[in-house]
C-alpha cells in the first residue's frame, strides 16, 4: 500500500490485526497534531492505528523501490 492510499483505506470497514511488537515513538509537535488531526478526520481508527498505517506504508514503499528493496524484501519473508 502506499501512503497516497490510506485515507482511502481508513475509510473502509477496519481489519483485526494481530501487533507483536510494541514501541515507544517520541514524535515533534507538529507531527503530533498531524497524527490528531487524521484521528479527528477518521474517527474509527485510533492515533496507534494511523502510525501503524503510516509505518506500514512507508516500508512497503522502501520495499518496491531503492537500495534496500532486496535487502527488506528479505526480512519480510
Amino acid at each position: 500500500m502506499k501512503v497516497t492510499d490510506l485515507p482511502h483505506h481508513w475509510e473502509q470497514e477496519k481489519q483485526a490485526m494481530e501487533r507483536t511488537h510494541e514501541y515507544n515513538l517520541r514524535l515533534p509537535l507538529e507531527d503530533a497534531a498531524r497524527v490528531a488531526a487524521l484521528a479527528e478526520l477518521y474517527p474509527d481508527r485510533s492515533e496507534s492505528e494511523i502510525l501503524n498505517d503510516m509505518i506500514a506504508a512507508a516500508l512497503d514503499d522502501l520495499i518496491t523501490q531503492g537500495p534496500l528493496k532486496d535487502r527488506l524484501a528479505d526480512k519480510g519473508k
